[in-house]
């Protein structure tokens, strides 16, 4: 079998996606770096281009807790978290809808940290349960190149090999703050415009 280094891997999902990224800066578009990144979670990476490589538009299932974990919330509740996260802290990681909920990609650890934060948080009776997937758990991402389907999306695709990721502190920091901001009636616009709100709106030069 031939190997390779991962910079010079021949597969063509890499040279599409990166022709892709020329003159673009989408938000919701996963690029090479990205794709590269996701491939890590599994335990094969060749294997997972491979896959990719012939159906680019399918959904995929990988494994958390190694790579990164999700922290999956009711999507009224994560806008509101995301919205925090943008507005006044510092960004997100990548970031999905999928099934009518909105999954967070968190540090590995956040699984298993984050329902104790929320145990002893203050406000964490008005914090929707978070469905929080790590180590043992598997998690649908969405396809590298957008379909029409009605399945899995991003709205913050993944874009470099090692993203930045929030850890249990930062995402128990945005939950707190979304019910806080709730809780005042905060009525500062959104980052989400409603008539759009499938736009690519995030300050995407605040990526890490």
């Amino acid at each position: 079998m031939t190997t390779w280094t991962r910079d010079e891997a021949p597969h063509d999902i890499f040279r599409f996606l990166r022709e892709g990224d020329e003159g673009r800066h989408q938000t919701a578009r996963v690029t090479a770096d990205g794709a590269s990144w996701l491939a890590s979670a599994t335990g094969s990476r060749e294997a997972a281009l491979t896959r990719w490589e012939s159906r680019p538009t399918s959904p995929a299932a990988l494994p958390c807790g190694s790579v990164f974990d999700v922290v999956n919330v009711d999507p009224v509740f994560g806008r509101r978290m995301l919205d925090r996260l943008w507005e006044e802290g510092p960004g997100s990681g990548p970031v999905a809808v999928h099934r009518g909920r909105m999954m967070l990609f968190a540090a590995p650890g956040t699984a298993q940290r984050l329902p104790a934060l929320l145990e002893w948080e203050e406000w964490s009776d008005a914090v929707p349960r978070p469905l929080c997937h790590g180590i043992g758990d598997a998690v649908t991402v969405p396809p590298l190149v957008p379909s029409d389907s009605t399945g899995p999306r991003w709205l913050v695709a993944p874009d470099t090999r090692n993203p930045w990721l929030p850890g249990p502190e930062v995402v128990l920091w945005a939950c707190v703050r979304a019910v806080r901001a709730a809780s005042a009636a905060d009525v500062r616009v959104s980052i989400f415009p409603p008539a759009d709100p499938g736009a690519n709106v995030y300050d995407v030069s605040r990526r890490r």
